[in-house]
């Protein structure tokens, strides 16, 4: 038998759940505009009726129903659209972050004018070509040395300039790790108040949110994917690895590498081991830091160190107005004091490499002469030794660019004399120092008997730095070769200070017979202008404009690639996340419409219960005696 007061308790049921319904829709309107926020949605069901099935009961006509409930509240999230938005974050954010540090170094290498490196160095050799013309004033000895400073200055300020931003990135690489360990300890932490929240049955939707909205800010940071294979324990993943596991997440850490010129890398911090990302800010970041910076950094310094060279070279070779020679114009600074190079690179007290930056042959060679030789030049590579074959038909220009164009870290030219030179260049990573030369072999006899350089062809007689004394191995004395320089020329090069207090020890003639030159002599400061169009050998170009050519476009493209990329992947985030909006953002017109149908329900039920009242006081009040 029914309740008397079955119809108050039916209209109470409904007048409740549509109250929270309308309470629903009021907590979806004063969300409108917090950032990750899913509209939620209120479920009815009809509540369990008095009689269930498979129980005893007393004969009725049929169930009877007891009202309304409401289900559950739920969220509108797509979940498939959710991973495609966590997977392309880490692209966005990662050419979100290159792309300023990109435009900043288009800022720095893209000086135009006089002001530029390549302005400086025209008018230092325009400088020298005035002292070609004049070499018996002072005035032009001045102005080179006035040129040269401004030069230096130049250099040395692009230098700092790169070297900040290579710093900057550090910073924010250090800024960055420290939002990773924060985001991943949030989300931990939400994840173990929503698995309580769930085991009473509740869903804890604005939970469920937050959480959302931190995967999102920590997939634009580094490469994160979401494991929501059991429904029990949301899981992230970075690197193959577990990052977030239901409550537990787990840290990183920063550890400075002496060899990395003091700059940090990345590890777990419960296991040490070093972890890379491939995508997101970080990843970023860490490709700005020790890729794109560093090689204009060692891009600067390889010109300015065979800049100096060259310009010694010559300056040796010619006299000053005092009858002084020999003397270099840029003072040089080695990384090791012993004069053959030897240096102790494991630190235990004994010699046991050798670091030298050029060598030279001994023989005068014919670029245009076919040399009629064969056999196979090994050289230093970024990965391991690089080969470079040669052939009896090869000229020795054929060789040259063979050599300057396989990859190996290692360049070859003729010096004014036309010998063979070799030199060291600036290398890939932080594996192996720059400007040394690792390892040069010859399987035939181009190196050593054609251009005089080794003693002996084959394995047996290579030139290796992975031992002392490695200059035995050179024919040769020991004016054919130069010990490597200092870190980072471009930031330490300066005139030699004898020439600064000394404006008549700079070099313009060359002397005959060992005598002095003559003070009319420029011959000197002629071949000293005539660098600027020489084949000098910075790296792959054969010229100074080259390089300049050279450093202008790779900057230029990579600005192009990072502009372009970037808004790529903005536009294609921006159609994603207005496509998520669609679903889970909060429409006022829908809202208003359904807070009418609730409230129209709501009435429609405290109208009901008020007649079921009126009913059960004329029952219980106007009936009887």
């Amino acid at each position: 038998m029914t309740s008397t007061f079955q119809g108050i308790e039916i209209g109470k049921r409904a007048v409740v759940a549509h109250q929270q319904a309308l309470a629903t829709t009021q907590h979806n309107l004063a969300n409108m505009e917090t950032e990750g926020y899913s509209r939620q949605r209120v479920d009815f069901s009809a509540f369990d009726p008095i009689y269930l099935p498979g129980l005893e009961r007393e004969h009725t006509p049929g169930q009877i129903g007891q009202g309304v409930m409401i289900e559950r509240i739920s969220r509108l999230r797509d979940e498939l659209l959710d991973q495609q938005i966590v997977a392309h974050a880490s692209t966005e954010g990662f050419w979100n972050t290159r792309d300023p540090y990109v435009r900043r170094l288009g800022q720095i290498l893209h000086e135009v004018g006089d002001t530029s490196i390549r302005g400086r160095m025209d008018q230092f050799w325009d400088a020298w070509q005035e002292l070609a013309n004049n070499p018996a004033d002072i005035p032009p000895r001045t102005a080179v040395v006035e040129r040269g400073k401004t030069l230096v200055d130049t250099v040395q300020k692009n230098f700092k300039a790169l070297k900040g931003l290579q710093d900057m990135a550090e910073q924010d690489i250090r800024i960055t790790l420290d939002k990773v360990n924060y985001l991943t300890g949030q989300i931990a932490g939400l994840n173990r108040d929503i698995q309580r929240i769930q085991a009473q049955g509740d869903n804890p939707n604005d939970l469920m949110d937050r959480r959302d909205l931190l995967t999102d800010r920590l997939s634009a940071l580094i490469d994160v994917s979401v494991d929501r294979r059991d429904p029990d324990e949301y899981m992230l993943h970075t690197a193959g690895m577990i990052l977030v596991q239901g409550g537990i997440s787990r840290q990183f850490t920063l550890n400075r590498n002496l060899g990395d010129e003091g700059y940090s890398r990345v590890y777990w911090q419960d296991t040490q081991q070093e972890i890379q990302f491939r995508d997101g800010s970080l990843a970023a970041l860490f490709e700005l830091r020790d890729v794109t910076i560093q090689n204009e950094i060692s891009s600067l310094d390889n010109f300015t160190m065979n800049f100096m060279d060259l310009v010694n070279e010559v300056h040796r070779s010619a006299y000053g107005m005092n009858g002084t020679s020999g003397q270099d114009f840029f003072v040089q600074r080695p990384y090791v004091t012993n004069v053959i190079g030897n240096y102790d690179r494991s630190g235990d007290g004994v010699y046991d490499s050798s670091y030298i930056f050029r060598i030279n042959g001994t023989n005068t060679l014919e670029p245009r002469a076919q040399t009629g030789l064969e056999g196979i030049i090994t050289l230093s590579g970024p990965d391991g030794n690089v080969e470079v074959p040669y052939y009896p038909t090869d000229t020795v220009a054929d060789i040259l660019y063979r050599i300057n164009h396989s990859g190996a870290e290692v360049v070859a030219r003729l010096n004014r004399e036309g010998q063979l030179q070799l030199k060291g260049t600036p290398v890939q990573g932080w594996e192996n120092p720059h400007f040394v030369i690792r390892h040069v072999e010859d399987s035939g006899y181009f190196l050593e008997g054609y251009a005089g350089l080794l003693n002996n062809r084959g394995v047996g007689g290579a030139f290796d730095w992975g031992g002392p004394d490695a200059v035995n191995a050179l024919r040769g004395t020991a004016i054919d070769y130069a010990v490597a320089p200092n870190a980072h020329p471009s930031g330490w090069i300066e005139i030699n200070p004898v020439i600064l207090r000394d404006i008549t020890s700079l070099g313009a003639g060359f002397g005959e017979n060992g005598r002095p030159a003559n003070p009319g002599n420029g011959e000197a400061a002629i071949a000293m202008s005539n660098l600027r169009y020489d084949r000098v050998m910075v790296g792959k170009n054969m010229t100074f404009t080259e390089y300049f050519a050279d450093a202008v476009g790779r900057v230029g493209a990579l600005g192009e690639q990072s502009k372009y990329l970037k808004e790529t992947h903005n536009q294609t985030m921006k159609d994603l996340v207005e496509l998520r909006q669609s679903v889970a953002g909060v429409n006022m017109n829908e809202e208003l419409a359904d807070m009418l149908r609730f409230q129209h329900g709501f009435n429609a039920a405290a109208r009901f219960i008020t007649t079921v009242n009126a009913m059960l006081d004329t029952i219980i009040n106007r009936m009887g005696i």
